[in-house]
């Protein structure tokens, strides 16, 4: 790399760091506005449910398209294209008369973020050539990612109690322009070395595998996980991704190389990270419904206590590199699958008294610690394995487990915390003389519940509204119990799967993955030190021939 680019690696990955912010938070933000969207636009849950959904859908099943289009026409030309749809699409959204026209909208916003969020990952990978500063690089952009979903409903909330809820997408519009202006500004273009074949049946097999499943997932809770409907849908999914697998193994360019996943390396690093943010996705749906239901608090007052999340990812995250950069990624990655699970086990212990600095916030604060564990590290053995060229893809499927993985985790735990609430609910009001139309809306929801709490003669009003609390502490308990296990048994399992990434020069960041064990025939590193390297040199490579970066494109071309 050059030095004049090496002078600005820095300012380039805040650029990139704001664009992942930029379409990260849409995950949550969006969220705190439901209330006010059923009103104006007279949404149903099942309206309300797709307005969130219709994002993660999208977004999930088009990340590995964005990778590979970005892998062929270059990540920043994707990336920029990605910023300027993200902010049409957001106005589309902010005009919307109708649900059905929000709910488009919203897919196109997944649609344009499945641009940006890998190309952002690709491009630090590449512009990022020495091993340590790479590795304080990818820590920052996986705490972007998980700070992002921490503040969106605190954003949400402030614009709300300010504005009208299409302010929750006219705010893209000015934080996009500035992401294009820094974009332009400081973060390098790259071209491809080779641009083979178009991958079409590739392309259009991974988003009906991607698509289907993760629609699956998300009808589940509602539609109910024994019913054929869901049945059908994971079996059908599961069938299209081993068409997708077969068909990729015979190409000579595929749209990923599914032999990566031969490498226990990186298949149990992409699987940690897909249950990290099972966890944190079934998280905030969970302790934003016990500020709002059980704690009362407003969209913003619950919005800003989740902020403690944010801010131990953002000071953990760097640290977890240092740490996985000394001692590897398997006993950091094993140390924050254990401190997730420990934090859902402290939440064992509250209750609807409980109060937020005595228990919640340090039950928060490990979970955030755990993740900043896993996400960092994890990453860079995902992207570690990868060749340049792969580079797209690869950061795609790092991206597309946090999507699978968070859209798991809400509706596995919303699931077990519904089924528990609404056949607890009935039993607990069927006695109290309440109307059994009444007590059916009560059902529908926690919130739900509350809304019926506070319309009952006010002789009943605090015995309704404790047994909707009580009932929802109960559901919250045992999906909670979910979590710990699952997350401890994610940690014992990389105990013997992570195997190899510790110990004198065998670190995961100098190990070249073909001389790791299980490693696919043909997987390199890129853009690492050799281990005796000198500081800031680069890697070895056969005479005349050049990096993806030293193939760039001005810096002010797309």
């Amino acid at each position: 790399m050059r030095t004049g680019r090496m002078g600005s690696r820095w300012w380039a990955l805040g650029a990139l760091s704001f664009a992942e912010l930029l379409v990260m938070i849409d995950n949550t933000i969006v969220n705190v506005a439901l209330p006010t969207l059923a009103r104006d636009l007279d949404a149903g849950i099942s309206g309300l449910q797709w307005i969130v959904d219709a994002y993660t859908l999208v977004f999930a099943g088009l990340l590995l398209t964005g990778g590979y289009l970005g892998d062929r026409f270059g990540h920043r030309r994707m990336l920029l294209t990605g910023v300027i749809g993200f902010m049409g699409v957001s106005v589309l959204a902010a005009s919307s008369q109708n649900l059905g026209q929000l709910i488009a909208s919203r897919g196109g916003l997944g649609l344009f973020a499945a641009l940006v969020f890998p190309a952002t990952l690709a491009i630090i990978t590449t512009i990022f050539v020495d091993t340590r500063e790479r590795a304080t690089a990818v820590g920052i952009w996986a705490a972007v990612s998980g700070i992002a979903v921490a503040i969106g409903p605190v954003l949400g909330g402030w614009l709300l109690e300010h504005f009208s809820w299409t302010s929750v997408f006219w705010v893209n519009v000015p934080f996009g322009l500035v992401a294009l202006a820094v974009i332009l500004t400081v973060v390098p273009g790259t071209r491809p070395l080779a641009v083979p074949r178009f991958d079409a049946v590739g392309v259009a097999l991974s988003v009906a595998g991607l698509g289907l499943l993760t629609y699956t997932l998300i009808e589940a809770p509602h539609v109910g996980w024994g019913e054929t409907r869901t049945i059908l849908g994971i079996v059908a999914a599961l069938a299209i991704l081993t068409v997708f697998v077969v068909t990729q193994l015979r190409i000579a360019h595929p749209i990923l190389d599914v032999r990566l996943f031969a490498n226990r390396h990186f298949a149990t690093a992409a699987g940690m990270i897909s249950v990290a943010f099972f966890a944190l996705f079934g998280f905030i749906f969970l302790i934003t419904q016990f500020f709002q239901a059980v704690k009362g608090y407003g969209p913003l007052a619950a919005g800003v206590r989740t902020l403690p999340f944010a801010i131990v990812m953002a000071v953990l995250s760097p640290v977890a590199m240092v740490l996985s950069h000394r001692f590897g990624a398997r006993y950091v990655a094993v140390t924050g699958a254990f401190l997730m699970s420990g934090g859902f086990a402290l939440v064992e212990l509250s209750s609807r008294t409980s109060g937020y600095w005595e228990l919640i916030i340090w039950a928060m604060s490990l979970m955030a610690a755990g993740l900043a564990f896993i996400s960092g590290p994890c990453t860079q053995l995902i992207m570690d394995a990868l060749r340049p060229e792969q580079a797209g893809a690869g950061s795609a499927v790092n991206d597309t487990t946090r999507e699978i993985g968070g859209t798991l985790g809400v509706a596995v735990l919303g699931s077990i915390l519904t089924s528990a609430y609404v056949a607890g609910i009935g039993d607990r009001l069927s006695g109290s003389g309440l109307p059994r139309e009444v007590i059916a809306t009560a059902e529908q929801s926690v919130m739900a519940g509350v809304e019926v709490a506070g319309r009952v003669p006010t002789a009943m009003s605090d015995t309704v509204r404790a047994a909707v609390q009580e009932v929802f502490m109960d559901g919250l308990h045992n999906a909670v119990w979910a979590a710990v296990v699952i997350t401890a048994a994610a940690g014992v399992a990389a105990v013997f799967l992570l195997r190899g990434t510790v110990g004198g020069r065998q670190l995961p960041f100098e190990t070249h993955p073909s001389q790791a064990p299980d490693a696919p025939q043909g997987a390199g590193v890129t853009h690492l030190q050799a281990p005796d390297a000198p500081q800031g040199a680069g890697p070895a490579r056969p005479r005349g021939e050049e990096s993806e970066i030293e193939r760039e494109v001005p810096a002010g071309t797309a």
